[in-house]
This record gives C-alpha cells, structure tokens and sequence, in this order.
C-alpha cells in the first residue's frame, strides 16, 4: 500500500499503522456477514478496543470528568503541525524542559501538534520489548507535560523512539497534566521518517461516539499546504 501520495500538487504521507486482525495482538475482531435479500449486502461488526493501532486519546481516558472523543470540537483533531526528531542523546533520557527548549522552541505557536521521536532507539511500542533492557526509548514525565502545556500545544504524538510507558510516576502526570488542559495524544504514528518538512497540516480525525476515551485513527500529513509551512 502505498504511503506518500500527490493530492493537486501537495505532498500527502499516511502516518498510520495498518490494522490486521489476523496478526494484531490488542483486541481486533471483525465480523462480516450478509443481510440478505434480492441483492448482496455485506456489513461488518467490529470488535475492537480503543487503543488501537495509531490511536487519540482524549481527556477522558484518564477522568470521569473530563470530555470524551465527541465532547470536543473537530478542530482539536486537525492543524499545524510539527515533527521533532531528537536525535544525539544517551539511551533512556527524560525529554526536559531544556531540551524542548532547544528542540522545540522555535516551532511552537499556540495550539501546535507536537510530534516527537528519535531514530536512534526505535522499537515497535506496546510490545514485550517495552521497559527492557532493549528498550531505550526517550522518555517523557511531568516536566515534559508542564512545558507542553505552557506552549499551549492541542496535541502531543509519538513515533517510535519516545516511550510513553516507562513507569506509573512518569505516565499519570504526563497524561494528567495535559490531559486536564484538553490537550490529546497520538500514539503509534508512523512513516514519520518519509516527512520532508518540519511544518505541515496534520489531521487525525477519530470517530465522534460519545463516552469513547480513544479511538483508531487515519493519520496523516500535507506538506506545503498555504498558511501551514511556517
């Protein structure tokens, strides 16, 4: 399938992983069957968990309290966009405040989606690799949630090389402390290394069910769209 693709003259990349449920490990069942009738009518059941494949997660995947994927507004889920490749650092680092200073700083502007990775540790997420002694990922806490959230960016995703499961210390104020600002994620973005440009337009639209935490999402990116290079 392909991955990069020209729409009227702008450069298009898929971002998302593709979903097998033959092969996937989370929760991927489909059922198709057929109406009935005079003419052939297939439909699909899904089973499916919400943190799967490339997936958002919203607020309320971690309170009660907080909006779910159709309380907030389309807009949350689409915008400009900005790819931080970190690469040069030990294994394990915690992604601080003066390193998104440096990485980060001269990109943001209000409500920017932040995408973070590093291609010297890259692993598949979510895997039995996760949190050994393979696994050395990049890793965020409360301090990288704090200046995410003073920069006032609307979305913070991960490719490969950005752990985001180290341990509970490091999770529950990551997630809460943006969580609690409307602030969502995007998780197991990929093709990341097919970007050309450092800005572009972004979009992850998930599907709009009430009381839903997370959803699957087609991720993708526009290159060179006007009023989203800068």
């Amino acid at each position: 399938m392909d991955k990069v693709y020209d729409l009227n003259g702008y450069r298009m990349i898929d971002l998302s992983k593709i979903l097998d449920p033959a092969t996937e490990t989370r929760r991927c069942k489909l059922y198709r069957f057929n109406t009935g009738g005079a003419i052939p009518d297939y439909h699909t059941n899904m089973d499916l968990m919400s943190h799967l494949g490339t997936h958002c997660e919203c607020p309320y995947h971690h309170d009660n309290k907080w909006p779910s994927v159709a309380d907030l507004p389309l807009s949350t889920f689409m915008g400009r966009a900005i790819y931080i490749n970190i690469t040069g650092l030990p294994p394990r680092t915690y992604i601080t405040a003066d390193i998104l200073d440096k990485w980060c700083k001269p990109f943001m502007k209000d409500g920017t989606i932040v995408i973070l990775d590093d291609s010297d540790y890259r692993i598949t997420p979510f895997t039995s690799l996760t949190n050994t002694d393979k696994d050395k990922r990049l890793l965020v806490n409360g301090e990288t949630a704090t200046w995410f959230k003073d920069h006032k960016a609307k979305c913070v995703g991960f490719g490969e090389g950005v752990s985001i499961e180290n341990r509970n210390e490091d999770v529950k104020p990551f997630h809460d402390i943006l969580m609690a600002e409307n602030v969502v994620f995007l998780e197991v973005l990929q093709n990341l290394e097919l970007l050309k440009s450092k800005v572009f337009f972004m979009s992850y639209s998930p599907l709009p069910i009430k009381d839903l935490d997370s959803s699957p999402v087609r991720a993708y990116a526009i290159e060179g769209l006007p009023g989203f290079t800068d």
